[in-house]
């Protein structure tokens, strides 16, 4: 270990990583205690080393506005010809992860105040323009006289920077927000996302979606987690309501403020004891109520049947609900209604001692192996596998022997989505997968047309969307020329050009090539010169874009469109005008390509 480090001395090794290493160090001309963070200068030439790198300097950049009790401060940052490094607070203490790890837990007024802590942090930080983006239990630092401190700004998203552009997912999957995912570009509320998931877990001792990175993103996409006060007594059905509204999967729909977050927290937690007493009366006076009594405490605890009965160690006794009920205690936080001893003891009774055993039963026969699985069964399974993963628009072609599957898969955790459902096919399935990566801010656009997409190819029936001679990456200069093979009926097309900008521009119709009906079988030549119409050439900035059509009977937008808007301002409206569409029982085929754009060669 080095004994200084530009002009601070180092004093020990606080931890180490597969980037760098945490020294505690000491600034000796103002004598104060440091957290010091390191990371080896890559060579130019490593392109993963050099991200992390600018992670890392984005980390200073970030942390180092923000001036707040509950955010690790930091206070310089330097570089010497081998390290870069970060001067920080030293915080004496440890990580909540660390605490939860040993499975302590806390009470609930502890919760409380842990969390108001982490979202005074958010809301300071979220007011100067700074999403931390990682929230969750191993970046807040617990003190030792009780303080929190969220640290580790490594991949925060400020406010004017395009470092990270939408399309990247970044984060712990655990505490990713639907957005995230989806490699949308986030806000603030991606950090009230996450700091529900931690509320969650600081509850219940769990986190609300475990898995693997696949399983966990369908989960986070798709369902709900159990609500806390179902796994712990000790949780008020207030909490619950909070929860959800922190993790709700639109970002819309959460809490407006980490601000506002924080004072519903407040007011669950002090309206805590009127509320579950309110619950407990609800439930003593439905006529369907279930009482379970355990011989461990002698306790007799009721919920609505609607809700089945709560689970409790080594019932001895079910007995039916009473019209009327004698006094009532309640024990602690846990919501448990206690029944006065001869009560208790009468329901009880004396155990099952002197049972019968029962008869062991027969060990059934081993089945017989399953039929072959039939054409339609594959298709079946396929589709019900494949067809409707987020983030994705894929065909599948019977090659007899094989299915052969193209289409496109957003990059990150969608391509992982896919690859994980390919392998957990039967056997009988065999599948060649040919679908392309696409990375960018498209997952909106793919699952806007994914529920109208014909899963099975048809050659000859369905719109067929390519780039001239077969072309998938164009230069400097060069013509964006687009070929569409009508499907077997007549129709109408929109076509979309959609850049990783955020933007979107309308290939056809426009201005000069205005929207009319095209033959089914027909081909219809965007961007030909030769063929009349516009023209359009490829110029920086370069990247993945991505070319939509969509082919209905009838025409899918009532006015012309401006030749350029912003994407999510026109997916909005197509969302509404395809299901208009196909309420309606418009034929309605869709297609998408990418198209790779670089400089001159």
């Amino acid at each position: 270990m080095p004994e200084t480090l530009g002009k601070y001395d180092l004093l020990q090794v606080l931890g180490k990583g597969a980037m760098g290493v945490v020294y505690e160090g000491f600034d000796p001309i103002i004598g104060r205690r440091l957290a010091i963070k390191t990371v080896r200068i890559p060579d130019a030439a490593d392109i993963e080393a050099q991200d992390e790198l600018a992670r890392f300097k984005r980390e200073a950049q970030a942390a180092g506005r923000l001036g707040h009790p509950n955010i690790v401060g930091v206070f310089d940052y330097g570089e010497t010809p081998e390290l870069a490094y970060i001067v920080m607070e030293f915080v004496d203490g440890t990580t909540l992860k660390h605490v939860l790890d040993r499975h302590e837990r806390f009470a609930l007024a502890e919760v409380v105040r842990i969390m108001r802590g982490l979202l005074a942090g958010l809301n300071y930080s979220h007011e100067r323009g700074v999403v931390h983006r990682d929230i969750k239990p191993a970046n807040i630092m617990l003190t030792k006289t009780g303080e929190v401190k969220i640290a580790d700004f490594g991949i925060a998203r400020i406010e004017s920077s395009s470092l990270t552009q939408a399309g990247t997912m970044l984060g712990t999957p655990s505490y990713m927000s639907p957005e995230q995912f989806m490699g949308q570009t986030v806000d603030f509320r991606t950090d009230i996302y996450s700091a529900g998931v931690v509320l969650y877990q600081l509850l219940t001792g769990e986190k609300p979606f475990e898995g693997g990175l696949t399983a966990i993103m369908h989960k986070v996409l798709n369902s709900e987690p159990p609500p806390p006060s179902a796994l712990s007594v000790t949780v008020p059905h207030a909490f619950d309501r909070v929860v959800q509204k922190a993790m709700a999967k639109r970002p819309a729909q959460r809490f407006a403020s980490a601000d506002e977050f924080a004072r519903a927290l407040q007011d669950a937690f002090e309206n805590r004891t009127e509320m579950q007493i309110g619950s407990m009366v609800s439930d003593l006076a439905d006529d369907e109520a279930t009482m379970v009594v355990t011989t461990r405490s002698a306790a007799l605890a009721m919920t609505p049947a609607a809700t089945g009965a709560i689970t409790a160690p080594a019932p001895a006794l079910v007995a039916p609900a009473a019209k009327a009920f004698p006094k009532l205690a309640l024990v602690g936080g846990a919501g448990v209604v206690v029944i006065a001893g001869a009560i208790a003891f009468m329901l009880i009774g004396h155990g099952h001692e002197g049972s019968a055993p029962q008869a062991m039963a027969p060990v059934p026969a081993q089945p017989p192996a399953p039929p072959p699985m039939t054409g339609e069964q594959r298709d079946a399974i396929l589709q019900s596998t494949l067809g409707a993963l987020p983030c994705t628009l894929i065909t599948a072609n019977d090659e007899g022997d094989k299915y052969q599957i193209t289409g496109l898969a957003g990059a990150g955790a969608p391509q992982a989505a896919l690859t994980a459902a390919l392998n957990s096919l039967p056997a009988a399935i065999t599948t060649e997968s040919k679908v392309q990566t696409i990375d960018g801010p498209y997952c909106d656009a793919l699952d806007a047309i994914r529920p109208y997409n014909a899963f099975f190819a048809r050659p000859g029936v369905l719109l067929n969307l390519s780039l001239a001679n077969g072309v998938t990456t164009l230069h400097d200069g060069q013509l964006i020329t687009v070929k569409e093979a009508m499907p077997a009926y007549s129709g109408y097309l929109q076509t979309d050009y959609f850049s990783g900008d955020g933007t979107v521009f309308h290939l056809y119709p426009t201005p000069t090539d205005r929207l009319r009906q095209q033959p089914g079988g027909s081909i219809k030549t965007l961007g030909d010169p030769s063929a009349g119409g516009a023209s359009w050439q490829v110029s920086a900035p370069y990247g993945t874009d991505m070319i939509m059509s969509i082919v209905t009977t009838s025409p899918l937008f009532p006015l012309p469109r401006p030749q350029i808007e912003n994407a999510d301002n026109y997916l909005s409206d197509l969302h509404q005008a395809l299901q208009t569409a196909a309420s309606g029982g418009q034929n309605l085929e869709v297609d998408a390509i990418q198209l790779l754009t670089e400089p001159k060669k």
